[in-house]
């Protein structure tokens, strides 16, 4: 597809990531006098475009999640449906690389993550959350969206010093369809919260429980209930058993330890109570320790990841 012009304006590049709900693409915008921009596009699997549900509440859910501005939150631009009925979103592009790919990097060399960027990574996501659960629609009334797939692919680290979520666009419409669509679910049942799992709705609650397993895989580089088959995951997230951070990750300042236990907390209301608060506790964590990270030095610290990753 590489070449391929979208709606006239939009030339895609090279494919950049693919994942089991869409295959992203490095593109161009083509403006009036030579104008050009890079973006990303994001293209709907056939197996999913072609579902009627799904294709409606995706594309209601990206109308919604385009009003979201925030810079913690990727920006989507545009809503594409070509020819042959293939879904395409135009979103901001981040240069740098996902929190997954980095926390590998340093399993792989056998190091510690820095914890310093873990918080700081944090904080900023759950600020991009605050702004999303806080939502008002026209007329000033609460209108939140919740993310309800925030997993370490999902956070995107940007070599000019802010982390990014994404991927909004399709979390709700996957609810219908992950029970039917063969692997979908693979990977992410880990980061539920416990209370979704017995039927309740997503929160903002949710979402946090969600961010603090993240912060805990990124801390412990490990997954948080490691290789377990999909029976066993499902009862021991639903138990919201989890192993203290603690356990696994030795030599961190006691408060992050309360703030990830406290994000992780079985119980929704013994949770923080919002993203701003979460993102106050790991700042304030960060803060008495005299370890703040600016954008500067965490841009940096991203591109010299990204150029190690591509060095091998």
């Amino acid at each position: 597809m590489s070449g391929t012009r979208l709606a006239e304006r939009y030339e895609l590049i090279e494919r950049i990531g693919t994942g089991g709900m869409a295959e992203v693409w490095r593109a161009l915008l083509h403006g009036e006098a030579g104008f050009r921009r890079p973006v990303a596009i994001k293209r709907v699997l056939p197996n999913l475009a072609t579902q009627q549900e799904f294709a409606a509440m995706f594309v209601e859910e990206a109308r919604v999640v385009s009003m979201l501005q925030h810079p913690n939150l990727v920006q989507v631009h545009d809503f594409v449906r070509d020819a042959k009925g293939r879904f395409f979103i135009v979103m901001e592009l981040v240069e740098g690389l996902d929190l997954g790919r980095w926390i590998l990097h340093f399993v792989q060399r056998g190091e510690p993550t820095p914890w310093r960027v873990v918080a700081a990574v944090g904080a900023q996501i759950a600020r991009g959350l605050a702004a999303a659960h806080g939502r008002t629609d026209e007329q000033g009334q609460p209108a939140p969206i919740f993310h309800r797939d925030v997993t370490p692919s999902n956070v995107l680290l940007g070599v000019h010093g802010t982390a990014k979520l994404t991927d909004f666009g399709l979390a709700r419409a996957m609810d219908r369809v992950t029970m039917t669509t063969p692997g979908v679910v693979k990977g992410k049942l880990a980061y539920v919260a416990p209370e979704l799992v017995s039927g309740q709705r997503a929160s903002a609650g949710s979402d946090l429980y969600s961010l603090g397993v993240v912060l805990w895989e990124a801390l412990a580089g490990r997954r948080l209930f490691g290789q377990v088959d999909d029976m066993k995951l499902f009862m021991l997230v639903g138990q919201g058993a989890a192993a203290p951070l603690a356990e696994h990750r030795a030599g961190l300042p006691p408060a992050l330890y309360q703030v990830i236990d406290r994000a992780m907390a079985r119980r929704p209301e013994e949770r923080f109570a919002s993203g701003l608060a979460l993102a106050d506790a790991l700042g304030a964590v960060l803060r008495a320790e005299g370890a703040d990270v600016d954008p500067v030095e965490l841009g940096t610290h991203v591109a010299d990841v990204r150029r190690a990753m591509a060095a091998g």
